[in-house]
């Protein structure tokens, strides 16, 4: 008998696809240059989420829609906080999302900057895999992201939203600011991570196909 899994494939910045039983979801696609070092997306979804409209995570237009989806297996809830840390006035709004499915639960922070309020918090806990931005300036910064790890306990982190040599904006912090903070580290060769309810906990690193 064949395990339940999600397939968790990252895009690149904050754009995730996130699948199950044939039925996949597109998270915050960027616009062709709007992130430095990164190639243009050209995606193929049953549906398309975005955290908010800035043009590095709502553009809609990456992602080719499936006029025929199969069924969507997924329960999603969709739980509203802020791009700063001043409720919205510098950045505007934030939208998380929670995707569940096969008894596990996958969490898409967006460019989340500042702190979830207790309710909030409560409904982000006993997350399987938490997509966490830890660059800064835009979003909460390392420190704060591994707080908030630490508070939410999820079993895998798989952090985004953060510089390269090679990507990112260059205000923002590098993946290994966060990093050194985590002693749980899995660097994968791929971009693609594969939920099951083996999957052990840690804080996995994924790589963009070439």
């Amino acid at each position: 008998m064949s395990k339940n899994q999600i397939t968790i494939t990252w895009n690149g910045h904050s754009c995730f696809t996130v699948s199950a039983d044939g039925y996949s979801i597109v998270f915050d696609p960027y616009a062709p240059g709007s992130v430095p070092g990164l190639e243009p997306l050209s995606l193929t979804a049953d549906q398309v989420l975005c955290s908010h409209e800035h043009g590095d995570h709502g553009y809609r237009e990456a992602v080719t829609v499936n006029a025929n989806p199969v069924q969507n297996p997924f329960e999603i809830l969709k739980i509203d906080t802020y791009h700063d840390d001043q409720k919205g006035e510098l950045r505007g709004p934030n939208r998380i999302h929670i995707l569940k499915a096969h008894g596990m639960k996958v969490v898409h922070l967006g460019d989340l900057g500042c702190s979830p309020d207790a309710e909030q918090m409560e409904l982000l806990k006993k997350t399987d895999v938490l997509l966490l931005p830890v660059g800064g300036y835009y979003t909460i910064d390392a420190a704060q992201a591994r707080d908030l790890a630490l508070k939410l306990a999820p079993r895998i982190v798989i952090p985004m939203h953060y510089r390269s040599d090679t990507f990112g904006y260059p205000v923002i912090g590098r993946l290994e600011a966060y990093l050194e903070l985590c002693k749980d580290v899995v660097r994968y060769d791929t971009n693609t991570f594969v939920l099951d309810e083996d999957s052990r906990p840690q804080t996995a690193v994924l790589t963009l196909n070439k």
